[in-house]
């Protein structure tokens, strides 16, 4: 199965890739490797999924605004490379989850993007992370995930 078959089968659609909202650019290709800005929980339509993680997000939202960020960075790898079947791996992420002090379940937000790449993947999916808490994200964005990806 391809990784769009995989994305159908799960009812998902790519969306547009988000445009950077500051000076950079979203990707960066060095050698077999591309480095992917951090992306957030983007509404196709452009809303940003918004909260403190901890308070008024609890762990099940803030997993599924940690899985639509997933969904915007494969859509900047389709747009990078021109076909997601060109991931060999991803290799590394970087959740990074907008919380008050308090909260210790980073991991379980992050799943959501970790789980949606291993569905789309496979095995290529699996890949070392870090799941850290912030005490502020822009624009009060629940999660930011960061990605390098291996490419053939």
């Amino acid at each position: 199965m391809t990784p769009y078959q995989r994305l159908a089968d799960l009812g998902l659609t790519l969306p547009p890739a988000p445009k950077p909202v500051a000076t950079y650019v979203p990707c960066v290709q060095e050698g077999n490797l591309l480095f992917l800005s951090g992306q957030g929980p983007r509404e196709a339509d452009g809303r940003l999924r918004t909260g403190k993680v901890g308070a008024e997000v609890g762990v099940e939202r803030a997993y599924d605004d940690a899985r639509l960020t997933g969904l915007n960075l494969l859509a900047v790898m389709h747009e990078a490379l021109g076909d997601l079947g060109r991931v060999r791996r991803v290799v590394k992420l970087l959740g990074m989850v907008n919380a008050v002090p308090e909260f210790g379940e980073h991991p379980k937000v992050i799943n959501g993007c970790s789980d949606l790449f291993v569905a789309v993947f496979g095995d290529a999916g699996c890949h070392a992370r870090s799941a850290v808490g912030f005490g502020s994200l822009p624009d009060n964005i629940t999660v930011e995930i960061e990605a390098i990806v291996a490419v053939d």
